[in-house]
């Protein structure tokens, strides 16, 4: 591999060796006016991946172009071990591993192949496909909630899962996720921190206003404690950066819908869940609400909810005879008229 591959996968073990034969050490990439830009880059990958979920491509045309991009990578892992924080970790870990996926689209098997290697997953090339170990398959697809992953809906040669290229690098982009939240926040001594204070508090500024956009209150008149049960659930998962089933994901997006939520707010709801792919996500969104699809879903009724396994903690509103819930929106609308009658009752005088 060359150095514009290295830049394209920065997080190959070999592009750490080339960096090595660079001369290039730590001090001069913290302090050293030649490695400025390198710095910035570094710092501007940690606020892509904040702002759109993937690494913003650059132009690289000459060697230097692709050594400054080389080295913005371990710079984006100080910067982000340096501001801590559990949300700006997975994003960044999310995005890395999308950015990697993007780039293995359009790369020769040949390339797709080393990487794997470099991530330690046991891969080669049959007929015209790429395989992997069953047991790497495994590990990294366990979290992947579409049927389409199961291990009974693949290919299997003497021990082996056969993939198209696509749903291959889909697997590594897992891989990766995986290796960077495992290494991240890495131990900085205090040369570093103080190196790079102005840029981390920066950074940790922006990271708890964008935390903020995605937090579950923030939904304006909408009364989140009004919500059942169910939807809480679902909620708390997506906040916590869980993938949710796609039942899960289809009832809450049309609830959110029909009590008055944009597409856009709802897509920022599940912007911090570890498969978050935003183009993806909003086309999933605007089907589900009608905009490209022409038909407003509903959340299933709570029987069907039941019986996909997807009813959590129900309450004593849930389970009361008389006030015939049948529905997550008619519960909804059951508390809130509740809400409104207890403020409407005057109170009493002694």
């Amino acid at each position: 591999m060359d150095s514009l591959s290295y830049a394209k996968f920065p997080f190959l073990r070999d592009a750490a060796e080339y960096v090595k034969d660079q001369g290039v050490t730590l001090e001069d990439l913290l302090t050293h006016q030649a490695y400025r830009q390198a710095r910035a880059r570094g710092k501007a990958r940690v606020i892509d991946a904040l702002e759109y979920g993937v690494i913003q491509l650059r132009p690289m045309a000459t060697e230097g172009d692709c050594l400054e991009e080389i080295l913005s990578y371990p710079m984006a892992r100080m910067y982000v071990s340096g501001v801590d924080d559990r949300f700006l970790t997975r994003r960044y870990a999310l995005s890395e591993g999308v950015t990697m996926y993007e780039r293995l689209e359009r790369e020769e098997m040949d390339i797709v192949e080393e990487v794997a290697y470099q991530l330690d997953v046991s891969a080669s090339q049959e007929s015209g496909s790429l395989r992997m170990h069953f047991s790497n398959y495994l590990l990294y697809t366990s979290r992947m909630r579409s049927k389409d992953w199961k291990l009974i809906n693949t290919e299997v040669k003497r021990g082996y899962v056969l993939l198209p290229q696509l749903r291959f690098a889909r697997v590594l982009q897992q891989a990766l996720q995986d290796k960077l939240e495992s290494e991240l926040p890495l131990p900085l001594d205090e040369s570093i921190l103080r190196a790079l204070a102005d840029d981390i508090n920066d950074l940790k500024e922006r990271t708890a206003i964008r935390r903020e956009q995605y937090k579950a209150e923030d939904f304006g008149k909408v009364s989140v404690e009004n919500f059942p049960p169910c939807m809480k659930h679902f909620i708390g998962m997506a906040q916590a950066g869980e993938n949710l089933p796609h039942s899960a994901r289809f009832a809450l997006v049309s609830f959110m819908h029909h009590i008055g939520l944009t597409s856009e707010e709802i897509l920022n709801l599940f912007a911090v869940s570890p498969d978050f792919n935003i183009s993806k996500t909003k086309y999933q969104i605007e089907h589900i609400t009608g905009e490209i699809s022409g038909t407003e879903y509903t959340p299933p009724e709570c029987t069907t909810m039941k019986s996909y396994g997807i009813c959590f903690n129900p309450d004593s509103l849930c389970q009361n005879p008389k006030a015939k819930v049948k529905h997550p929106l008619g519960y909804y609308r059951i508390k809130n008229r509740s809400k409104k009658s207890a403020k409407a009752v005057p109170s009493s005088r002694s």
